[in-house]
């Protein structure tokens, strides 16, 4: 089970330091974070910090957070995995306007895992920087899976389609996140969730069946549509 947070989600690496290890599951969580800074001395030290709060001497997997001194930063993390204290590098990016650069660092430097935004009504990545990272082998986690709240706004009120049924949706999170998992390039969804509630729906996406290429364009076509 994957848990991704950063050093800039308030107090979320030290509560999720201090549940795992009261709880004793960190052999069974692959925990990821970031590195969000401007200088290598400053990315040093905040990935240190990241290591205390997050209460382990080996984290699975740091990016770089939305490009941010992206030379230096990646620089520090190979040297980290080389050393073992990693297993992967990424980097992220969650705004469209950064998917030019985004796209030229991934050929470049190859991180061997990347963070994009991604949702049923906002497709940009899909059409360069996913197909990409298929190409480059990349692994792929997708933030914003509810596209900032907007898919739950245009949905609010209406009944499930009946093709819902046909991949073993019961809420439209499941319909939201059963379209990103279903893409081929993608390895993993990371929405945010503030309630217990919520990971229980979320999880649920996790089993049945998923949209094939056919249902993936109705579902494009139903959502452009409201």
């Amino acid at each position: 089970q994957m848990i991704d947070t950063a050093p800039s989600y308030g107090e979320a690496e030290a509560v999720i330091g201090r549940l795992v290890g009261e709880l004793g599951i960190r052999p069974r969580l692959f925990l990821a974070t970031k590195v969000g800074v401007n200088t290598k001395q400053e990315g040093i030290a905040q990935i240190e910090a990241s290591f205390r709060r997050l209460g382990t001497d080996r984290i699975d997997l740091i990016s770089v957070h939305n490009l941010r001194d992206i030379t230096n930063q990646l620089a520090t993390l190979r040297d980290l995995k080389a050393a073992g204290r990693i297993r992967a590098v990424g980097a992220t990016t969650s705004f469209e306007r950064q998917y030019a650069d985004f796209a030229a660092m991934m050929s470049r430097e190859r991180p061997d895992v990347i963070q994009v935004d991604y949702a049923l009504d906002n497709r940009g990545s899909g059409e360069r920087i996913l197909p990409l990272a298929q190409e480059l082998g990349m692994g792929v986690m997708v933030n914003l899976p509810f596209g900032r709240g907007r898919l739950f706004e245009a949905t609010r009120g209406r009944a499930l389609p009946d093709w819902a049924a046909e991949i073993d949706c019961t809420t439209w999170a499941q319909v939201f996140l059963k379209y990103i998992v279903s893409h081929p390039a993608v390895t993993v969804a990371i929405p945010g969730m503030a309630q217990a509630r919520y990971v229980d729906d979320n999880m649920n996406a996790a089993r049945g069946r998923l949209p094939d290429a056919a249902l993936r364009r109705r579902m494009e076509t139903f959502i452009d549509g409201l």
